[in-house]
């Protein structure tokens, strides 16, 4: 094949240019190939049309779109959790009790996360280490729940954290950010 490439753009060896001479079937390859280039040739330029502006130009406004909505349930997913935190939150009351508010909260933003986090878009490299980074320090704050029994104090503590790290990677995903308190 190189070597008729090398024919068609005057380029070829005396060998080359011999055995087209006397091989019926490379002189055939040699006609099909000069066919094909002609063919290609004869092919219009690309250009879009003019009238296909305005479809690609509704494309990125309603992508535009989305992000705001997004962004939107994002900030009031989280002012509703801190207004349900500061609404609901019993001053001055034993700790069984912040225990399960900070379990709701947790849960809450676990929600909001599922909800912001499925809309496909790609995310940069330093956005899914952070993310990767929250996800895997939640992780190992579930494994302590898991594991033991831990005192109430404790097992508030933990909870309070987790739903700290869970409102973080709520903010990784839903503001693109690339640094969260790490």
């Amino acid at each position: 094949m190189d070597d008729l490439l090398a024919l068609q753009a005057g380029e070829a060896s005396g060998w080359a240019r011999k055995h087209l001479e006397t091989c019926a079937v490379c002189r055939a390859e040699l006609d099909i190939l000069y066919q094909r280039v002609a063919q290609l040739k004869a092919l219009p330029g690309l250009r879009a049309p003019r009238d296909r502006w305005p479809a690609v130009r509704a494309v990125v406004l309603a992508g535009r779109d989305r992000r705001r909505r997004v962004w939107r349930v994002g900030t009031l997913a989280a002012a509703a959790a801190l207004a349900g935190l500061l609404l609901l939150r019993p001053w001055g009351t034993d700790l069984e009790a912040q225990l399960v508010q900070a379990q709701q909260r947790s849960a809450t933003l676990e929600s909001t996360l599922q909800q912001v986090g499925g809309d496909g878009r790609v995310m940069s490299g330093r956005e899914a280490a952070l993310a990767s980074a929250l996800e895997d320090r939640i992780a190992a704050i579930d494994g302590q729940l898991a594991e033991r029994q831990a005192e109430e104090q404790e097992a508030l503590n933990l909870w309070r954290q987790r739903a700290d790290l869970m409102q973080q990677l709520v903010q990784v995903r839903v503001t693109r950010a690339n640094y969260v308190g790490l």
